[in-house]
């Protein structure tokens, strides 16, 4: 199906929710280093993403929580705006009721609200089992009204295979893990859990820190500490991922094929179509995209991805240039969804 000027936000249900597939990132929130506006420019920023049907934002980065939730306070009717913040363990403790509710509480604090909406959990060390102990005390405090729903983020398939098989149905309903063109390891096993248990992915990186962008066409590979490089990108994380994919040559390659589908589709953007494809797998609930809200939105060419499908023919022909990377590899040398990170 070639796009169109349909420009309704598609949506989706997570929980008890209708979200869209699209979700605001304000990891930017994180460091000054992403550019410093005001609040109150964050917040007509957010405002305006509100206007176009981007309803959702995710991450809990720096000031992100009480921005947020100043913002959606702010509003007469914020029914229909959703925010989801995280629940990191990063050290060795023991989830009692008592740490787990303390830890609940914080975010709710933070986000001056009395429930939060979507809490993803995040547990480092898999080789201590408290994971699944954590996430019973979520689920007691999201029936007593805390929580409205609970995703996960960056669990592998094992365990969230283990985490849905073990609460039941229904009990878990995201997991926010890396998706895109060069990163598809969520392909080699995460889909079936996704299937398996009606859960949905919330992806991130999709657009590799911006590298899949018309920005990048026709430029040469940059280093790391090249000073025009975003935070993302100059942390390497992205640029890695690209080098562990391929080499700058082929990236290359795949960036003028999805100029070329782009122009075919009457003009949209490389990032349109590297979202659409993520997007067109059925797991796949929503991407994250970042935005430095006040500074550089692009909320208006993201509407350009709803409404439209990827055809066989471009799927085929984007297969073709991911055939000839090592991108199915990916999983064995690094590791599966969220191993990055541990």
């Amino acid at each position: 199906m070639a796009a169109n000027n349909h420009t309704s936000v598609e949506t989706f249900q997570l929980g008890p929710f209708v979200v869209p597939r699209i979700w605001t990132g304000l990891w930017q929130l994180s460091s000054s280093a992403w550019g410093s506006p005001s609040v109150s420019q964050i917040r007509q920023g957010m405002k305006r993403h509100v206007e176009r049907g981007y309803t959702s934002f995710a991450d809990h980065y720096g000031s992100a929580e009480i921005i947020f939730g100043q913002f959606k306070g702010s509003l007469s009717d914020a029914s229909c705006v959703i925010g989801a913040t995280k629940w990191c363990v990063f050290k060795n403790i023991s989830p009692t009721r008592e740490v787990v509710e303390a830890a609940v509480r914080e975010r709710l604090d933070r986000m001056q609200t009395r429930r939060i909406d979507l809490l993803q959990f995040h547990w480092q060390m898999y080789e201590n089992k408290g994971y699944l102990t954590a996430l019973q005390e979520l689920e007691q405090l999201r029936h007593e009204g805390l929580i409205a729903a609970i995703g996960l983020c960056n669990f592998d398939s094992i365990r969230t295979d283990e985490i849905c098989t073990q609460l039941g149905p229904g009990v878990v309903v995201s997991n926010q893990v890396q998706f895109s063109l060069i990163d598809t390891r969520p392909l080699h096993g995460m889909s079936d859990v996704c299937m398996r248990h009606q859960l949905k992915l919330l992806t991130y990186g999709t657009l590799c820190g911006g590298f899949l962008s018309d920005q990048w066409f026709h430029q040469p590979e940059p280093d790391a500490y090249t000073a025009h490089l975003t935070p993302s990108q100059r942390k390497a994380r992205y640029l890695d991922m690209i080098k562990a994919w391929g080499n700058w040559k082929l990236f290359q390659k795949l960036l003028a094929l999805l100029r070329v589908i782009g122009d075919r589709h009457g003009g949209l953007s490389i990032a349109n179509i590297a979202t659409r494809w993520v997007l067109d797998h059925e797991f796949v609930g929503a991407v994250i995209i970042g935005a430095r809200l006040g500074l550089s939105e692009h909320s208006d060419d993201n509407l350009k991805v709803f409404g439209w499908s990827l055809t066989d023919d471009d799927r085929e022909e984007i297969e073709s240039v991911l055939s000839l990377s090592k991108g199915r590899k990916i999983i064995t040398t690094i590791g599966d969804c969220g191993a990055e990170y541990r």
